[in-house]
């Protein structure tokens, strides 16, 4: 099992922490560091920076919004820092929910996810093969665009830049059992938001037809620490934070995803008591056994026998967040 830096989005600005944790992971041999996105910063922007000052580790975006960018832009976006880093994008795409993408991104989410999704990664793939005029026959990405609001000139391009890999890895963040089991076809690896090393069976049928080589890389909260309540609750704001507050209260798939592993009842608690703006009780409601098997948190002995669990499963890589060097040393050492 691989381990990966994931520094997440940026919150009120710029982390001065990243680059240095990101320099670190590479001198301690992390495989890869990845960076995400909201509604704040982006994900490409801080990633070529890190990409800049580093030299081996890939470089992920976990993940990059689709609504953000047509697929062909995304793909430009990925195959000019692949050649500026030599080779070592890994491309993290995910369709967020229908709140942040008609209130952030002004467009509708799509009524068809997993069609979108498709034509998404196919429009990106031929990009990145440049065998012909990229050409998409779909419901929600044609190109060349046909609609009834077009001039009707549009013409089939590929790319000017030769992309250095034809085989740069696609992977999506997915939730729901028919989007992870058509990520399996369609893409190179899986980015779980939530995985539990006790619960691999929540996803074992979606995953039966995974190829050889396929990656499984969820994020997971990792800190050393003595006292394993105060540990935790940065794991619990995070999850009060998303199963409460992002996503309408009949359509919250992360909500939807804690209920799928175990914890129905607590998820919507949570998120009643979140949209009536009892935040703070909506994180003291994540259950601290919830929020412990989906991460990595207490002394070294106890992460060390934890860790074990994760590596007996089908994880190929642990994308930790890790707030301190020392953390990110601790882990290098119980997984070599």
């Amino acid at each position: 099992m691989r381990l990966g830096l994931a520094l997440g989005y940026w919150g009120r600005g710029p982390d001065p922490r990243h680059l240095e944790l990101a320099r670190e992971a590479e001198r301690l041999g992390y495989d890869s560091v990845w960076t995400a996105e909201a509604w704040g910063s982006d994900a490409f922007t801080a990633l070529t920076w890190i990409a800049a000052h580093t030299s081996r580790i890939k470089l992920g975006t976990g993940i990059a919004q689709m609504a953000a960018r047509t697929p062909t832009a995304t793909a430009m976006h990925a195959l000019t820092l692949d050649h500026l880093s030599g080779g070592r994008v890994l491309l993290g795409l995910g369709l967020s929910g229908p709140q942040v993408v008609e209130g952030w991104y002004g467009r509708p989410f799509p009524k068809s996810p997993l069609t979108a999704t498709r034509e998404y990664v196919d429009a990106i793939r031929q990009v990145l093969h440049r065998q012909g005029p990229v050409e998409v026959a779909g419901r929600f990405y044609p190109h060349p665009y046909r609609g009834p609001d077009g001039t009707g000139l549009g013409k089939p391009l590929k790319p000017i830049t030769h992309p250095l890999r034809a085989t740069l890895p696609v992977l999506l963040g997915a939730e729901g059992p028919r989007n992870i089991a058509q990520t399996t076809r369609i893409a190179d690896g899986w980015l779980p938001l939530y995985w539990s090393p006790v619960r691999t069976e929540v996803y074992r049928e979606s995953l039966a037809k995974a190829p050889d080589g396929f990656l499984i890389a969820p994020m997971a909260r990792a800190v050393v620490c003595d006292d394993l309540a105060e540990g935790l609750l940065p794991v619990k704001a995070m999850l009060g934070f998303y199963i409460g507050g992002m996503g309408h209260a009949a359509r919250n798939f992360h909500a939807d995803l804690m209920a799928r592993m175990g914890y129905e009842e607590e998820a919507r608690r949570i998120q009643e008591l979140f949209l009536q703006g009892r935040k703070e009780e909506a994180v003291r409601a994540v259950p601290d056994a919830f929020a412990d098997e989906i991460s990595l948190v207490g002394p070294r002995e106890r992460i060390a026998e934890r860790l074990e669990l994760w590596r007996q499963g089908p994880v190929t890589d642990l994308l930790v967040t890790a707030p301190d060097p020392q953390t990110l040393r601790v882990l290098a050492e119980l997984n070599s």
